[in-house]
């Protein structure tokens, strides 16, 4: 079959084709397993809020992870004044930003390292208003995010 025999003579089958991977990943390689993932954002809050992630740990995939923003005619967040002080909602999830917002709404998707840029300073942020693991982080909260990552940045 193939151009060749995949049986001896004893019934035993032949030795992958060259450059095939056996069960182990490839000659001199190690065995081929998933790469964990890492946990979401929704899981990051979750753990957070209940205490069974670090900050750090929280702050290292808020940093990579996408959310989601509500806008409006004009570029740029749309920001609470109803509150103690200013916050910016965000969503981690399209179904979070529209279970706040409606079907309907207008947003825009930016990574957590470009909101801690991009945020007007003595501005704080919601996660997830509407959700059941709601996290708010005031003004000073913020700055110390941008602290923190900077240090991580730059040492």
């Amino acid at each position: 079959m193939y151009g060749y025999d995949q049986t001896s003579a004893a019934g035993a089958t032949a030795p992958p084709p060259v450059g095939a991977p056996g069960p182990g990943g490839y000659a001199g390689q190690p065995p081929l397993y998933p790469e964990p993932s890492p946990p979401s954002l929704a899981d990051a809050v979750r753990a957070f809020t209940t205490g069974s992630m670090s900050a750090e740990d929280f702050q290292n995939i808020f940093a990579t992870s996408k959310v989601y923003c509500p806008r409006g005619e004009n570029p740029g967040f749309l920001a609470l004044h109803n509150t103690q002080q200013p916050v910016i909602p965000m969503f981690t999830s399209l179904k979070q930003l529209r279970r706040y917002a409606g079907k309907e709404s207008k947003y825009f998707m930016i990574t957590g390292a470009e909101v801690l840029d991009l945020l007007p300073t003595g501005y704080g942020f919601v996660l997830d208003m509407e959700g059941e693991h709601r996290m708010v982080f005031d003004a000073k909260a913020v700055e110390q995010m941008v602290d923190f990552a900077m240090r991580r940045m730059y040492g």
